[in-house]
């Protein structure tokens, strides 16, 4: 599914690898066909916006979003809660997803990171590609609302993945996730606050497979540290997020 991989690969760190490969973009997106005109559209204008950008101002761009603002981290487990043991499990149980499926991410970055999952999910059947994108949705609806408020480039990959997922977020797990410190890159003091503040908790009340999905769905409603032996990756490092090959796969 090449049009997964192109969305994975515009939320990795713009290195020189993904802005050489930025001109294949559009061309395969059009050619696919996967998603709607709409969001065909949107998304060659940040693939332009992309391209023209000055590639240390893009890289700056991305850290100040991704990297150093929490409530915009792309790890999905950042922004859900539970006991260090269930996240624990989280990871081990979506690492062993992506080995039943015969995918061995060539990346030092942690399993829940958006990029991989959706490389990962790029590998499966459109429909299972489509399940799977709709159990962590109301994270990447979060993400999306917040990107909007900001006016950021990257607001299309969400409006693209929301749009994939065929299916409405849940308004109160939304609620509570956007209910959570969402504080500007450039506000210190509120950033070292939020990341002090423990993750939203979805307990009994939210039901047991609030995304209408009980795999992944339920892991991302109990994640929140990393597992044992797993090293977190420091937020403001200047690092391609996903080593693999950035140009889709012919």
């Amino acid at each position: 599914m090449k049009t997964l991989r192109i969305l994975s690969a515009l939320l990795t760190y713009p290195d020189a690898n993904l802005l050489a490969a930025l001109p294949e973009f559009i061309p395969v997106l059009e050619r696919e066909a996967w998603l709607p005109a709409s969001e065909r559209k949107t998304l060659a204008g940040l693939i332009n916006t992309l391209a023209a950008s000055d590639p240390i101002e893009a890289q700056e761009r991305y850290i100040l979003l991704f990297d150093r603002t929490r409530s915009l981290s792309l790890h999905l487990f950042e922004h859900v809660h539970g006991e260090s043991r269930d996240r624990g499990q989280a990871m081990v149980d979506l690492i062993q997803l992506y080995e039943e499926g015969g995918f061995t991410p060539t990346t030092k970055e942690l399993p829940d990171f958006l990029p991989l999952f959706l490389e990962f999910a790029s590998t499966r059947q459109p429909e299972e590609a489509r399940d799977l994108i709709q159990q962590p949705l109301q994270v990447m609806a979060a993400l999306r609302e917040r990107l909007a408020k900001r006016g950021a480039i990257y607001l299309p990959v969400f409006d693209a993945l929301l749009a994939l997922a065929r299916v409405k977020p849940d308004a109160a797990m939304l609620e509570r996730l956007l209910a959570e410190p969402d504080p500007e890159p450039d506000d210190l003091e509120a950033l070292d606050a939020a990341w002090e503040e423990e993750e939203v908790r979805f307990g009994p009340a939210a039901g047991s497979d609030g995304c209408g999905h009980d795999s992944l769905a339920s892991k991302l409603r109990q994640a929140r540290r990393p597992a044992p032996g797993l090293a977190v990756p420091d937020p403001a490092s200047l690092r391609p997020a996903v080593t693999t090959s950035t140009a889709p796969r012919r």
